[in-house]
């Protein structure tokens, strides 16, 4: 099947590049104007409908009128002059307030909405006030505004607000700040635009600079870029169609982790054909150009095939996590890798047919038959000091996942960077009442049976949460309309995003609610503390469970692939040993040397799914020329020099350009966001240059034709000058191409 593909692609490859783009770009542009219709930014929503902190939402959204995707906002409002507001100031305050409360926004539409498809975000904002500060200094009031948060256009109408109520109070002599919820991801937003933007073009360049250099040629250098620009953004939209149609909802963070992980693995499939085509013409000067073009794809197609399916199963098993986000993130990913699979195997091979030997214009590297260079030195050097280069490479992996011990998971989300207005807001109101007054530890009490709620019961609740160290004040109660559900704000006092609130609200408080509760009445603890915990338990159960079951359908899909029970325990342990160097580097770096609280929480699991299962690309790679070159005879070490030597270069650069993709997430000012940037760029660095170019083919040459058990490799013949006879054209192994340069 996957010759059929390839060997239409390349018979047919004007259809097939026509089809691709249209489909591409027409996909593309849905997905994009339809992705904030699927993402919702409501961690709670992703929880299990046992866990606690769901309940207190179903709660919150069933008795109280809750919307699930209402965003609050923290006014604050105080006189320029910096004294305390008096009574003329409180009443201009709330008649503001009243004034905002009743005008509606209207959201401005820019060249990022497209009517008829975008949301119109258009409302009127709920303002009231809140409270103010015990010294007077200023009031708080509350704005609720309904939308997707991530979303430009709900990003537009908050800014509109934001407007409105400065120019509004500034008339009436007062200054604001806005702090909390959409002022947060605004701000972060517009702190980083800027940023994110010179990263994405150093990282497009540094992508067309190191293929420049390896290929001398200037069509090789940008269209696998444009090509996998084209297939991410139909990926995307593939996945925002399918989740529209089956009604799923995705974290706001998984199409920019599509584009990505696409962007990088999409140029290391180009490059794997790329390499082998130049390699072929090379051998074959007077054939024709689409006849090599269908015989590498469908060599290569063979390898890279194999290498996206074990991405595919890899994250298919985060389909039996109990937290949501990785639930969605799992088929996320594996049904864009298909897309990019299937663009591997019909677009790529059309795209070499139609420029065949242009492709390496304006270099003469075809001309000439490759230097050893690095890659054949590397190649030399393991083959004749296998243990030496076994020994070094496991001590150094070693000596990283050192790093693990004492390593802790940290469950905030990074908050806003500390130079924005949103934060100095924050700490200004943190300076006079609990961290925690915008951002609220929530009880939900209900009475069994619908009965109507005594004053007298929830009011035990409320002294023993009051009485709970660590919980500055606690509102007084409020009931829905039929008093059979009330509601206690519990003000902490440390910030409700920090790990001292989340083992506050799990221990503690949770303990004092659950004692409390008269009999007859059921209680659920929310809020963003709440969260967190009830996060934290999804995460560990999540952790026990998903990295035995990927371990072992990656191992089997290797048993199969590979024929062979030796390789796949070799390339197993590499990997596991890879994936515990990364995460201890990981910590590390930021825990023990950053000083950061510990590693974020979703690292463990992203993190072992990617290095294992990329990392597997590359070892799979390693591992089917190992095959080959053992076929042809000769030594076992002669084949792993010859085999090092051919894909090497191919490793090493598909290496750098998946680790600039995602080295690119570094710079985030999210905390979050730059430890997984951090990891999965060293993870792929190791992965490329330490595993599968020096570890995996040291144990090849220590184990010979062993690590092929059971099955047996054919030795050939040699003729005594270098040759085998492992085809009709009895190839010089010498004359292959033996590096990236020319």
């Amino acid at each position: 099947m996957i010759r059929s593909l390839t060997g239409f692609s390349t018979r047919r490859p004007w259809r097939v590049i026509v089809v691709w783009a249209v489909l591409g770009i027409f996909a593309a542009l849905v997905g994009q104007a339809l992705v904030f219709r699927v993402t919702h930014t409501d961690s709670a929503g992703f929880l299990p409908a046992e866990y606690d902190a769901a309940a207190a939402l179903r709660v919150a959204r069933e008795e109280f009128g809750a919307e699930p995707d209402a965003d609050a906002v923290t006014v604050l409002v105080a006189r320029r002059d910096g004294k305390p507001l008096e009574d003329a100031d409180r009443k201009r305050v709330e008649g503001v307030a009243r004034e905002l409360n009743a005008t509606r926004l209207e959201m401005p539409w820019t060249e990022k909405q497209i009517r008829g498809i975008s949301e119109d975000y258009s409302q009127v904002p709920r303002v009231a006030l809140v409270t103010t500060a015990p010294d007077g200094s200023f009031a708080l009031l509350g704005a609720r505004l309904r939308g997707n948060s991530t979303d430009p256009g709900m990003q537009s109408v908050y800014r509109v607000f934001h407007d409105r109520a400065e120019q509004e109070f500034g008339a009436a002599g007062l200054r604001t700040g806005f702090t909390g919820g959409l002022a947060d991801v605004v701000d972060r937003a517009d702190a980083e635009e800027t940023t994110q933007t010179v990263v994405g073009l150093l990282v497009v360049g540094l992508i067309v600079l190191v293929n420049a250099w390896v290929f001398r040629s200037v069509m090789a250098a940008f269209i696998p870029l444009f090509a996998v620009s084209v297939v991410g953004g139909a990926a995307v939209g593939t996945v925002v169609g399918a989740a529209l149609l089956t009604g799923f909802e995705l974290d706001p963070g998984t199409p920019g982790m599509i584009s990505t992980v696409l962007i990088g693995i999409g140029v290391d499939y180009f490059l794997f054909l790329l390499f082998r085509f130049r390699e072929e013409l090379r051998l074959r000067p007077e054939e024709d150009h689409r006849v090599v073009a269908a015989d590498v794809s469908g060599r290569v197609g063979t390898a890279v095939t194999s290498a996206a399916l074990t991405i595919v199963a890899a994250f298919a098993t985060l389909g039996v996590a109990a937290f949501g986000q990785f639930r969605v993130l799992g088929p996320s990913v594996a049904v864009s890798v298909l897309v990019m699979l299937a663009a591997s195997l019909t677009l790529m091979p059309a795209l070499l047919a139609v420029t065949g030997r242009k492709m390496f214009w304006p270099s003469r590297t075809l001309a000439a038959a490759g230097r050893p260079g690095s890659a054949g030195r590397t190649g030399e050097l393991v083959a004749r000091r296998p243990v030496l280069v076994l020994a070094a490479s496991v001590a150094l992996l070693g000596a990283l996942a050192a790093g693990v011990a004492g390593v802790r998971m940290d469950f905030g989300t990074g908050g806003t960077p500390r130079e924005t207005a949103a934060a100095a807001t924050a700490r200004e109101i943190a300076g006079a009442l609990p961290a925690g007054v915008s951002d609220p530890t929530t009880v939900y009490v209900t009475a069994d049976g619908g009965r109507v709620l005594d004053a007298a019961e929830v009011g035990v609740v409320q002294r023993a949460l009051s009485e709970v160290a660590g919980v500055g004040e606690v509102a007084a109660p409020v009931f829905d309309g039929d008093r059979t559900a009330a509601r206690l704000d519990a003000y902490l006092t440390v910030d409700a995003r920090s790990e001292r609130a989340r083992d506050l609200v799990a221990g503690p408080v949770r303990q004092a609610v659950r004692e409390a509760t008269p009999a007859g009445l059921t209680a659920h603890v929310g809020g963003t503390a709440a969260v967190f915990a009830d996060v934290a338990t999804a995460v560990d159960r999540d952790l026990r469970t998903v990295f035995p079951v990927a371990a072992a359908l990656i191992a089997l899909i290797l048993v199969v692939l590979l024929r062979s029970l030796a390789a796949p325990v070799v390339l197993m342990l590499a990997v596991g040993l890879c994936f515990a160097a990364t995460f201890g580097a990981s910590a590390l770096v930021f825990q023990h040397l950053g000083g950061e609280p510990g590693v974020t929480f979703v690292l463990p699991l992203v993190l072992f799914l990617f290095v294992v299962a990329l990392g597997t690309d590359y070892n799979i790679l390693i591992s089917d020329r190992l095959r080959e070159e053992m076929a042809r005879g000769g030594s076992a070490r002669a084949a792993v020099a010859r085999a090092v030597r051919h894909t090497a270069p191919a490793i090493a650069t598909a290496g750098v350009v998946l680790a600039a993709s995602f080295g690119s997430l570094a710079v985030n000012a999210d905390p979050g966001t730059r430890q997984l940037g951090f990891a999965m760029a060293l993870g792929i660095l190791l992965s490329a240059f330490v595993v599968s170019l020096l570890l995996v083919p040291a144990a090849a040459v220590l184990m010979g034709r062993g690590m092929w058990w059971p099955l047996r490799t054919a030795r050939g013949r040699r003729d005594g000058i270098g040759r085998t006879a492992a085809g009709p054209q009895g190839r010089r192994t010498h004359d292959l191409e033996v590096s990236g340069r020319p």
